[in-house]
């Protein structure tokens, strides 16, 4: 059976897609799977860096789809975990060269090499999204939760739904529980109101996503940080299994509870 082809998109940029897609894909490999993901944003590149590969791309997206190489020859392994690969974008050239047909040819070819292939998709509503989702079996919508980009996550799903026949899946990414209690930001609720798709994950708003992204480390590599464990949930979803949101309290604050009703 052929794997399942995953495009991860936003309407909006900025919005953490590129990292999020990394580390569901780190997230799915730790689990056993093989998965390969696509840079599907060519000329505006930024995967290889986000999964730490930039310094090992020899081959490009725009070079199988042109024969100058086969498309085995550009997969890059990530040393880290055995089963995760890399097909990275062209940085040099635009995203009309790859047309859509092309795209899903690749990705079908891709689908009999893995469990997973994970699509980041560029930002937007042109024609290089409409070349990473016509190769997907499923679409995952990474949003914040500010209201331009809930406006424009409404927008995609809308052109999702209408063109593309698909039921998106929902990643509200940057997610501050604090704020939401104190009624400063919209909470998850509000949220599925505004969009109305299924809800795959929350990540939660972290400075160690921005550092680790920084230096090519994606958080999911690493268990000890406490973010880490949303895109596990993900991952889990994806896969079909029944997993709970994370509690969104910080980390020792049920054990700081505890111990004040000891005192």
């Amino acid at each position: 059976m052929p794997g399942t082809v995953i495009t991860v998109t936003s309407g909006k940029g900025g919005v953490g897609k590129t990292t999020t897609a990394t580390n569901v894909a780190v997230a799915l490999a730790l689990q056993g799977k093989r998965v390969i993901t696509v840079d599907a944003d060519i000329g505006l590149r930024n995967l290889d860096l986000v999964m730490g590969l930039e310094n090992r791309i020899l081959h490009d997206l725009v070079d199988v789809v042109e024969g100058r190489c086969q498309l085995q020859q550009a997969l890059v392994r990530d040393t880290r975990v055995d089963s995760l690969y890399l097909l990275a974008a062209a940085q040099t050239r635009d995203k009309a060269d790859v047309g859509i047909q092309q795209m899903v040819a690749v990705c079908k070819s891709l689908s009999h090499m893995a469990d997973y292939v994970i699509i980041d998709s560029p930002a937007g509503i042109e024609h290089g999204f409409q070349s990473a989702v016509a190769p997907a079996d499923r679409v995952l919508i990474v949003t914040t939760p500010d209201v331009s980009a809930l406006r424009d996550a409404d927008k995609v799903i809308y052109l999702l739904e209408r063109d593309w026949k698909h039921q998106p899946g929902l990643v509200v990414n940057r997610y501050n529980a604090k704020l939401s209690r104190n009624g400063e930001l919209r909470d998850i609720d509000d949220i599925l109101d505004i969009l109305a798709i299924d809800l795959l994950g929350v990540v939660p708003e972290d400075k160690h996503i921005m550092l680790a992204t920084d230096r090519g480390m994606p958080v999911a590599l690493n268990k000890r940080y406490y973010v880490s464990q949303a895109y596990r949930n993900i991952a889990q979803r994806i896969m079909g299994n029944n997993v709970p949101l994370m509690d969104f309290r910080p980390p020792g604050f049920l054990e700081s509870l505890a111990g004040m009703f000891r005192r």
